[in-house]
This record gives C-alpha cells, sequence and structure tokens, in this order.
C-alpha cells in the first residue's frame, strides 16, 4: 500500500478513521507518558527503603525522616506518612502506624495508575467504533447501488465489492487500535502489581522497625512540656 493508497482511504474513513487515529495517538500519548512516570520507581523506591530502614536501627529517627523528605521515590510519602502518625500517637505505642502507611500507599497507588483507564477505555470502544463505520460504509454502498438501478443502471456488484472493502477498513483500524492499547494496558497492569507488592513489603518492615524500635526505647521520645516561667506562689 502507497501513499496514495493510504489518503485514498483516510479520505474515504471520514470521520470514522479520524477518530480511530485519534485514539491511537492518545494510547500512544499515555503509554509514553506511564512509561517515564514508573520509570525506577521500584529501584528509587528500594534504595530510600535501605536508607531509612539503616538509620531506624541506629535509633536515628531524624535522620531517616530527613532522607524520606529528600527523596523523590514514591516511597517516601509513605514514610513520611508513618513518620508523622507515629509522631501523633507514640503515647498510644504506635499502634495507628500500619492503618496510616496502608492509606498513603493506597493514594501512591491511585497517582501510579493515573490515566490508565484511557487506555482500557480505548480498547474497549475502538473495535465498535471501527464496526460502525463499516456498517455506515455498507450502507452508503447499498444506497448508490440503489441509485444507480434508479437511473437506469445494471446495478453490478462491482461497486458495491468495492464500496464493502473499503468500509472493512474502519473495522481493520479499529482492532489494531484496540490491539495496541490493550497491549499498553496488560503490560502497565503487571508492572504495577509487581510494583505495589514492593510498596506493600516496605510499608509492612518500615511499620515493624518504626514500631519495635519505639517500643525498645531506642528512637528519641517526644520533649516534655516546657514549663512555664512563673512560680507558683508560696
Amino acid at each position: 500500500m502507497n501513499l496514495n493508497d493510504l489518503l485514498h482511504y483516510l479520505r474515504l474513513g471520514g470521520v470514522t478513521l479520524a477518530l480511530l487515529l485519534g485514539a491511537s495517538v492518545v494510547a500512544l500519548g499515555v503509554a509514553i507518558e506511564r512509561l517515564i512516570a514508573l520509570w525506577g520507581v521500584s529501584e528509587r523506591s528500594r534504595n530510600l527503603g535501605e536508607i531509612v530502614q539503616k538509620h531506624l536501627l541506629r535509633g536515628d529517627v531524624a535522620a531517616a525522616r530527613t532522607a524520606a523528605e529528600r527523596s523523590d521515590a514514591v516511597a517516601a510519602d509513605i514514610f513520611l506518612a508513618g513518620f508523622d502518625r507515629w509522631e501523633r500517637s507514640r503515647s498510644a505505642g504506635g499502634n495507628s502506624i500500619e492503618s496510616a502507611v496502608e492509606r498513603e500507599r493506597a493514594q501512591v497507588g491511585l497517582k501510579l495508575r493515573r490515566n490508565l483507564w484511557l487506555l482500557a477505555t480505548i480498547g474497549s470502544t475502538t473495535p465498535f467504533v471501527g464496526l460502525f463505520g463499516t456498517v455506515a460504509g455498507i450502507m452508503r454502498s447499498f444506497k448508490d447501488l440503489g441509485v444507480d438501478v434508479e437511473a437506469g443502471g445494471t446495478g453490478g456488484s462491482a461497486a458495491v465489492m468495492t464500496g464493502i472493502s473499503e468500509a472493512l477498513v474502519a473495522t481493520a483500524v479499529g482492532i489494531l487500535v484496540a490491539v495496541q492499547a490493550m497491549v499498553f494496558y496488560n503490560y502497565f497492569q503487571a508492572r504495577l502489581s509487581r510494583v505495589l507488592v514492593e510498596l506493600r513489603l516496605l510499608g509492612d518492615e518500615f511499620a515493624e522497625v518504626l514500631k519495635e524500635r519505639s517500643a525498645s526505647g531506642a528512637l528519641p521520645e517526644a520533649p516534655p512540656p516546657r514549663e512555664s516561667a512563673t512560680q507558683p506562689a508560696p
């Protein structure tokens, strides 16, 4: 198929083919954006987890929190949520650290899944859009056949078959776009499943170490409240 044939099919496809090509561009854009966003997520999170755990095992919670604040890894938000909850609930032994870490991990998962619904939508709808374009093309071909017969033509099947073959291009393009979108979607779903499992393990290990070190007294306690400078009258 040369360039002239491609332009010919594009003209015949009209709005339907334009929608399909636009959907293909959107799917490719989402795939590139998510690929960049997920690049190195696991490695950066594991490295940060090792640094935070090393500081916690030494009892230096300030250094561990500073490392999380300075990191751009997605696990940093999980660790910071755990630190915040630990500071607010040290009197209760940090029993709510796990829930805070889990909630933040769920929020991180939502961020990592951003825009993937577009791939699923494109993959499930473009075959029907292409089928609609094909049906519309077949209807147009039979309409042209009827007009030809009314005008005294022979009503041969050559014109109809040509129109149908051209209309089937919409279905073919719709299937190709759907395959493209679903391949991207399944790839990112599999990759995100692995990343989320790693984040869960990092969060659980972080919460356990933080609670253990807090219970053993290795982590610094909250400073006592400052006493008033005013002395009670005798």
